[in-house]
């Protein structure tokens, strides 16, 4: 079997791929120091508790597990976390970053896929979003995930690396066995499903006069199964002898926060309270992927990513309610 090291692998998004990876016949081994991790979703290969800032802690799990390939996704990622304590991410984000590619270097390890975002776009200057619009970060998390895509630029002349620019990753896998679970929960359609099940007293949508049909901003959503089949996609490409690249992650289709209520009360049958508030700075009116160089060449097609099949993933997952 052919391992794969899955940094974070005991995340939102790293449990899903070690899932997906494990499915095409690859072996995850999961590298996570649990701060934000939860151990349960460790169920299709090793578990090896580190943090990507231990440089020995890594060499002793590269020299056991001998992966052929490195899917990093470990890292902190709340825009407003970074704003109020940008230490935090630079030291995790950049320093680990860091620390991993100095440790894979020395274990001859020659591929990696980053998990990066779209908030190294900033706010772009037109939409959709195409993978050669310029860096314009505008929080201290997305200048993380800048700085990690520059490091592994410079470090290609050892290491191939696939750069996935995720869009707004939501769902949950449709068999159960894993889902979202954040603690605070920042994300919209977790916080729309808590609305409407009366744990969370309303749901606050920030601007209702922007220029989109219903006045609230609209963004591209990419359901989670679908995030974790590029992931395996981008695996195999540079296991196949492919050469570094950078894709977005999305549908090039767009739902407004309105919609999303909407979606979620007829899916649901449930009533969102809703309370009206003012634009966040810097928030963009839309932010929609052009998602075609990773439907050419990685053959990702986004066949989950209907916004109701996002919706009835993370609905069933919130309502089992015991991980």
């Amino acid at each position: 079997m052919t391992n794969v090291l899955v940094t974070g692998g005991a995340g939102y998004i790293g449990s899903h791929s070690c899932k997906a990876l494990a499915a095409a016949g690859l072996t995850p081994i999961t590298y996570d120091n649990l701060s934000r991790g939860h151990r349960w979703a460790v169920k299709w290969g090793p578990f090896e508790q580190g943090d990507i800032r231990d440089r020995s802690r890594l060499d002793a799990v590269l020299r056991q597990h001998k992966p052929a390939a490195i899917l990093h996704c470990a890292a902190f990622a709340y825009v407003g976390e970074s704003v109020e304590n940008p230490a935090l991410y630079y030291d995790n984000n950049v320093i680990g970053s860091l620390t991993l590619l100095n440790a894979a270097c020395a274990a001859a390890i020659e591929n990696m896929v980053f998990s990066s975002s779209c908030a190294v776009y900033g706010v772009p200057p037109s939409m959709p979003v195409t993978e050669d619009m310029p860096y314009a970060p505008i929080s201290p998390y997305g200048r993380t995930k800048m700085i990690v895509e520059g490091m592994l630029t410079d470090y290609g002349a050892a290491i191939h690396s696939i750069v996935l620019r995720y869009f707004n990753a939501a769902g949950a896998d449709p068999t159960g066995e894993t889902g979202e679970d954040h603690d605070p929960e920042p994300h919209l359609i977790p916080r729309t499903l808590m609305a409407a099940a009366g744990a969370l007293p309303r749901l606050d949508i920030f601007g209702e006069d922007y220029p989109t049909p219903d006045g609230t901003a609209i963004r591209d959503f990419i359901h989670v199964t679908d995030l974790a089949d590029a992931h395996v996609r981008a695996v195999r490409a540079l296991l196949a002898g492919g050469g570094s690249e950078t894709f977005n992650l999305g549908t090039g289709s767009g739902y407004s926060v309105r919609s999303i209520v909407d979606a979620v009360e007829r899916i649901t049958g449930r009533k969102v309270p809703v309370a009206m508030g003012p634009r966040r700075p810097g928030d963009p009116a839309a932010l929609v992927a052009a998602p075609g160089r990773a439907q050419e060449r990685l053959g990702c097609t986004m066949s989950n990513s209907n916004l109701d099949t996002i919706i009835k993933t993370a609905w069933a997952w919130y309502q089992r309610g015991a991980r």
